[in-house]
């Protein structure tokens, strides 16, 4: 009988982690595809140099001009001599540098900092794929111990604790989503990360000229990943995606708060209580922020900051109105 009873009444199984990670990533594309739809598309530079092949806008004629690129029919109807303007349309190569490592398994907003992390890595992802672009990733875990480069067919990799995995760049829909699945499933290990030597991987060997995008919380050392920054800006447009939790910022008046290094795994007892020691928590946490902020800054990298208690897609679209609003008048940053 109570047999029967189990199978009439059964109690509801939570779903499977896979079948959650294609839910959430189902989702996030079409909360991309609604709100950034169009404002990370537009014209990047060629990757050759010379003109392009592709037959772009008219603009009158100027000496010196090619006269083999004449637009006559322009010419004819407005009476002024007229040149075609040629575009250089290129597929466009876009790499990923994901950082995993053990302080990012923390968040006490409405994400973890893991979760923006992937989030943002969708984001970019859905709006980089189209007309044949590619994107590719490496990803680091804890540990700070390389490891050769893993071959990746579109489905999850499963890097072992401490390694830096690489996924090639390819294009296409398909691909692109199973290189989401790669980052969802990546699990987190214990120990430091080395963020310079996942950066450092997307300088060597050189790759074409194209985007690179770095998603870390960079609360490693600035000396430590500042210089693979600078070096990735020689080849590339650079854009720093830092994740921010708010207790990372100041602590809550709560008593003694048990506090553990996710990445040493060392226990400390803080009493909040006191007030001095917020406000110097608060000051260092300032000074840490204004650091990173410079070494990005003096990297040459367009830096967002996403916080897991606020509305990362609004921060996204912001920025990226931001940044085409400081393209059209003519600044870089």
């Amino acid at each position: 009988m109570a047999r029967a009873a189990a199978v009439t009444s059964p109690t509801p199984r939570p779903a499977p982690l896979a079948d959650r990670s294609e839910a959430v990533l189902s989702r996030l594309q079409l909360l991309v595809t609604r709100k950034l739809d169009g404002l990370l598309q537009g014209d990047y530079a060629g990757l050759l140099p010379g003109p392009g092949s592709e037959a772009g806008e008219s603009r009158e004629y100027r000496p010196g001009d090619d006269v083999r690129r004449m637009d006559w029919p322009v010419t004819a109807r407005t009476t002024t001599p007229h040149v075609r303007r040629t575009v250089a349309d290129r597929e466009l190569e876009t790499w990923l540098a994901l950082d995993l490592s053990a302080s990012l398994d923390f968040g006490t907003g409405q994400w973890l900092k893991r979760e923006v992390v992937v989030a943002a890595a969708a984001a970019i992802t859905h709006l980089t794929v189209r007309g044949g672009n590619r994107i590719g990733a490496v990803i680091g875990t804890g540990g700070g111990v390389s490891a050769p480069a893993r071959r990746w067919r579109g489905r999850a990799a499963s890097p072992g604790p401490g390694v830096l995995t690489r996924l090639p760049a390819r294009s296409g829909r398909k691909e692109a989503q199973g290189l989401l699945r790669a980052v969802a499933g990546t699990a987190i290990q214990p120990g430091r990360g080395d963020l310079g030597a996942l950066i450092e991987m997307l300088n060597r060997p050189p790759r074409r000229r194209g985007v690179a995008v770095v998603v870390s919380d960079f609360l490693a050392p600035a000396e430590q990943w500042a210089r693979p920054m600078r070096k990735l800006r020689v080849r590339h447009d650079v854009l720093a995606i830092e994740v921010v939790d708010p207790r990372e910022l100041e602590l809550p008046d709560v008593g003694v708060l048990p506090v553990v290094d996710p990445e040493s795994g060392e226990l400390h007892e803080v009493q909040t209580a006191d007030p001095r020691l917020r406000q110097r928590y608060a000051d260092a946490a300032t000074a840490q922020r204004a650091t990173i902020a410079a070494a990005l800054r003096g990297a040459g990298a367009a830096h967002l900051r996403l916080r897991t208690d606020r509305d990362w897609l609004l921060d996204m679209v912001r920025f990226v109105a931001a940044q085409r609003h400081a393209r059209t008048r003519g600044t870089t940053r």
